[in-house]
């Protein structure tokens, strides 16, 4: 009697606390209820989540083509590398790469990155069994890439960190009678914050003077940005501008607390969660109509697509200062959030699992004949760049780089 199958997950970072992260624990929470062995493969973990993953490498061992391998694709990597040429059927999850132009200047290597794994992206569709975005923008860029079948596993966000006591330093510094326009994210290029702060000088010039901007998100790895952002605060000479950086869960429930409205002008969103946490902590939202964000707001909150700055104020200016205005953006921002609640998470990724095992098998990944070899060389060269590179930097050129350290990357 055959075994059943295990249906692993691979992915280049589980972070802690992040959209991402939080998805691929619910799906092994989901699979393994469901009597699917289940690990999770990664390159490199948050240390509060290393004992739950482990090591990419390991999937060699673990490798069957019996199994499933759900993939996910957030930027290239080694990790991604392994799960093209291993023989297991997989279903890609896309949760987008950000066009590498938004960090040109700002995070050169971070741009590298971001244009390899859109590279990268473009051998996957012959390879892959199911191709899954979790937004419909997602899915659509899938298809347009040449991806068949494609469907959405939609993101159900968990609210319960929001459920906790808020931090009280941070809500007595700030539940006055002070206007509070909120943003949350990683203060990076494609979020826009430059916008958010034009928007803000200009609301705060013409409409309430009496007003404070927050930026609550990680802006570890683009200091420069930060600077950039700081300077731009200084030249504009607005005034109580605050960048809290990373937070606990009971300092973001507060700073939700004392919100009144949630600014958001990014141009570049695969979903944007802490679009729904507004909703779900009662706070209206004005965004720009980019990318994924219209569809995350599914008819709620306040979409804008002008660049101006006294137009957008004179949005937030609208909402803030009528009532009834305010109460129905967020009654239809309830109504929102529970159609998305609604969704059946389980049944729909173990349909998709149903899905692929029942369907006819693509063929054999094709890869070089010696791909293994260079995998394996460029492990090691990786690790002497990481942990000894003094020896790493004096190793000879290769004859395609005539200047610079070896190249670390695998070919296909």
């Amino acid at each position: 009697m055959p075994r059943s199958p295990n249906v692993h997950q691979v992915l280049a970072t589980l972070g802690y606390g992040d959209a991402i992260g939080n998805e691929v624990l619910a799906i092994q929470r989901v699979l393994r209820k469901a009597g699917f062995e289940s690990d999770i493969f990664v390159q490199t973990a948050d240390p509060r989540l290393e004992e739950l993953t482990r090591d990419y490498r390991d999937l060699l061992t673990a490798s069957d083509p019996q199994n499933i391998l759900i993939h996910h694709f957030s930027i290239g990597s080694r990790a991604s590398r392994i799960a093209y040429a291993v023989p297991e059927r997989q279903i890609l999850v896309y949760h987008n790469i950000t066009p590498p132009e938004f960090f040109v200047d700002v995070h050169e290597q971070l741009a590298e990155q971001c244009f390899k794994g859109r590279r990268e992206l473009g051998i996957y569709p012959p390879r892959v069994d199911l191709a899954l975005g979790d937004s419909e923008f997602n899915r659509r860029e899938l298809e347009d890439l040449g991806f068949n079948p494609t469907a959405v596993l939609p993101v159900v966000p968990d609210f319960s960190h929001l459920d906790g006591p808020p931090n009280s330093v941070v809500a007595s510094q700030f539940d006055d009678e002070w206007t509070n326009i909120l943003f949350v994210g990683r203060i990076i290029p494609n979020k826009k914050i430059e916008d958010v702060i034009r928007y803000f000088h200009a609301y705060q010039r013409t409409f309430n003077a009496q007003s404070r901007l927050i930026f609550v998100g990680s802006y570890g790895g683009y200091e420069k940005y930060l600077a950039m952002l700081h300077e731009l605060v200084a030249a504009l000479g607005t005034s109580n501008v605050h960048f809290a950086g990373h937070v606990s869960n009971a300092e973001l429930t507060a700073y939700y607390d004392v919100a009144d409205l949630f600014l958001c002008a990014s141009a570049h969103e695969g979903f944007c969660v802490p679009i729904m946490e507004a909703f779900y902590k009662g706070i209206p939202v004005v965004a720009y109509g980019a990318t994924a964000v219209p569809s995350t707001m599914d008819g709620a909150g306040v979409l804008y697509t002008t660049h101006e700055p006294v137009e957008v104020a004179g949005l937030v200016d609208a909402v803030v200062s009528n009532d009834d205005l305010y109460d129905s953006i967020v009654a239809r921002q309830d109504e929102a959030l529970a159609r998305l609640k609604a969704k059946n998470f389980d049944r729909t990724l173990l349909g998709f699992v149903e899905q692929v095992l029942s369907s006819p098998r693509k063929p054999a990944p094709q890869v070089a004949w010696d791909f293994w070899d260079q995998f394996k060389r460029a492990e090691e060269l990786f690790e002497l760049q990481q942990y000894r590179p003094a020896i790493f930097h004096g190793l000879p050129n290769s004859p395609d780089q005539p200047t610079g350290p070896p190249k670390t990357g695998g070919g296909l």
